[in-house]
């Protein structure tokens, strides 16, 4: 019996990766069509196309002069400069370094059979660069990254707002009528005589919604007037911002939350919930503001012990975007993750068509179901997601370590984890490897709950467990 179900296994992981092979290889390929389709296609409707991460440009940039990207080893940042200031963003390589299935599989065969007869002249050629003094780092720099900065720094607006592959209805572009350029927050208590301040952070293609429409309702009367409650919607998601000139870096998405929540309700005791991706977010905020921060909660973080000798962006990626075809939520990240012109697609079919869709959604299901976490998925546009994603979750895999050393040694914080036995996104292991770096954090796995049901459908419980930990902690 056991050996049948060894087999079993085992063909289906060979089934699994023989279909994903094909299947990967065949978008690699529309992907690589769908490029020039959208040129044409943004160069008629607005007389330019928008510049696209297919090509790694390595040409000096010399238009402008006020901006330059430039990557060393795993690390790439933007620098720029402008009248006033220069400020240092950093960038995901994973933007513009995603090779196809076809070609990685190629480049690893070649360099296997190269790898002995470099081993050989390494040493050599080593010690002639370094005698000779030829030794030198190696910049690159990107001219997609470059383009977009240009017009940022430019003070002009390269693409309207919105493109014409975004959606235009009221909800999406409340933002462009507001004189403020600050997240949409929803709050709730009392606004004088609250005793601390709770910010809710959402995870990756989600919204505020999926706490006010869960938590918030749930909460005891004595948390509603003890507490006020901060739930945003990210730059680039739901009702917030979404400027097609930004490359949502972390900078950005922090500089953000402060203009919108700490700066203008004066906060200085704060518990911070956090979901997913906005557990990386909860963490950088935290450091940077250490004395404010009274507990973290943490759900699902993504946090991955990488290898070493592995590349942090990379390696990131892979987990996250496995290029699998199974399970189906694998399947959707490496499409997010990987193809940029098949995801704006998917962007363009599903955002910018959302009202025809939740009014199907209501009428197959007679308005019997509550479509907050639809309203969440489609309420962002492709440049959002695809910086968001990049730039956040694989782009800050190398600081992670420095924020919980930071955490586990200057912050007195405490640090709860909670984390759904059946997630396929996000596995578990995430959490206790978290743990692993802050001895402290008290990691709590609820059994038949997945990435998503780890809060929605026990709200009621889950809002009792926080009152708890603000209660503890404030003691």
């Amino acid at each position: 019996m056991g050996k049948t179900k060894s087999v079993l296994v085992l063909t289906g992981r060979v089934t699994n990766k023989a279909v994903s092979f094909i299947v990967f290889s065949v978008l690699d390929l529309v992907d690589f069509l769908l490029c020039f389709v959208y040129k044409l296609v943004d160069f008629f409707i607005e007389d330019e196309w928008k510049p696209c991460y297919c090509c790694s440009g390595k040409e000096a940039i010399t238009s402008s002069g006020k901006m330059l990207l430039v990557s060393e080893r795993d690390e790439s940042k933007i620098v720029c400069l402008c009248s006033s200031k220069l400020q240092l963003d950093e960038i995901s390589d994973t933007l513009y370094t995603r090779p196809s299935l076809v070609s990685e599989v190629s480049n690893f065969t070649v360099s296997e059979l190269k790898r002995f007869k470099e081993d050989r002249t390494f040493n050599v050629q080593s010690c002639e660069k370094i005698k000779n003094g030829t030794v030198r780092s190696t910049f690159k720099v990107n001219s997609t990254i470059a383009e977009m900065l240009q017009g940022k720094f430019g003070r002009q607006q390269l693409h309207p707002i919105p493109r014409w592959s975004d959606c235009n209805c009221k909800i999406c572009t409340s933002w462009t009528s507001s004189s403020k350029e600050t997240l949409f927050v929803q709050a709730e208590g009392p606004k004088d005589k609250a005793r601390e301040d709770v910010l809710f952070i959402h995870g990756f293609i989600s919204t505020s919604a999926f706490w006010t429409e869960t938590l918030f309702p749930n909460f005891s009367s004595a948390a509603k007037s003890t507490y006020r409650l901060f739930a945003i919607d990210l730059l680039g998601f739901g009702r917030s911002p979404k400027p097609t000139d930004s490359l949502y870096t972390l900078r950005e998405h922090l500089d953000m939350i402060e203009r919108s929540v700490l700066e203008p309700n004066k906060v200085k005791s704060l518990h911070i919930v956090a979901h997913s991706l906005g557990c990386i977010l909860a963490l950088a905020l935290a450091v940077k503001h250490p004395g404010y921060v009274k507990s973290l909660t943490l759900i699902a973080p993504p946090y991955y012990a990488v290898p070493k000798g592995e590349q942090s962006t990379q390696y990131v990626m892979r987990r996250v975007a496995p290029r699998c075809v199974w399970p189906p939520i694998a399947f959707g990240a490496s499409i997010a993750c990987w193809y940029e012109h098949i995801s704006r697609t998917i962007c363009l079919l599903i955002c910018k068509n959302h009202r025809l869709w939740e009014f199907l959604t209501k009428l197959v299901t007679r308005n019997r179901i509550r479509t907050f976490l639809l309203e969440g998925f489609f309420l962002h546009t492709h440049n959002a997601a695809w910086h968001t994603l990049h730039n956040i979750f694989c782009g800050t895999a190398s600081k992670l370590d420095a924020y919980m050393d930071a955490v586990r040694e200057h912050l007195k914080c405490d640090v709860t984890v909670f984390h759904g036995q059946d997630d396929e996104l996000i596995p578990v292991e995430c959490s206790y490897n978290l743990q692993a770096k802050i001895p402290r954090a008290r990691v709590k796995v609820i059994e038949k709950k997945d990435h998503i049901t780890i809060v929605v459908g026990r709200q009621k419980s889950f809002a009792r467990e926080l009152e708890e930990i603000w209660r503890k902690s404030s003691d």
